[in-house]
């Protein structure tokens, strides 16, 4: 499912025009990015939990020459499916 058919089943099930729930769905998406960004979590009840994740710097290699590197420090956002979400897939 893409972005185009999430807001055709938004738009149906709330019983909203697509223009309306496109707007809803990128607000939505724009509040979770802007938390993350914060360093907050979101957290939706039976679905799952957004957080931000830190890596350490460490070492690694170029599988091409075998030579070592040094990969940089980083932030991942990261999801944990809830478990009605997990218990709906299986």
């Amino acid at each position: 499912m893409n972005k185009a058919e999430l807001i055709d089943v938004i738009a149906d099930k709330a019983d909203i025009s697509k223009a309306s729930a496109a707007r809803a769905l990128d607000a939505a998406l724009e509040g979770i990015v802007s938390a993350l960004r914060g360093g907050d979590q979101v957290a939706l009840v039976g679905f799952g939990t957004f957080s931000v994740k830190e890596r350490a710097e460490r070492q690694g290699r170029n599988p091409q020459t075998g030579a070592t590197m040094l990969i940089s420090a980083s932030r991942n956002a990261t999801f944990k499916p809830g478990k009605a979400l997990k218990d709906a897939v299986s």
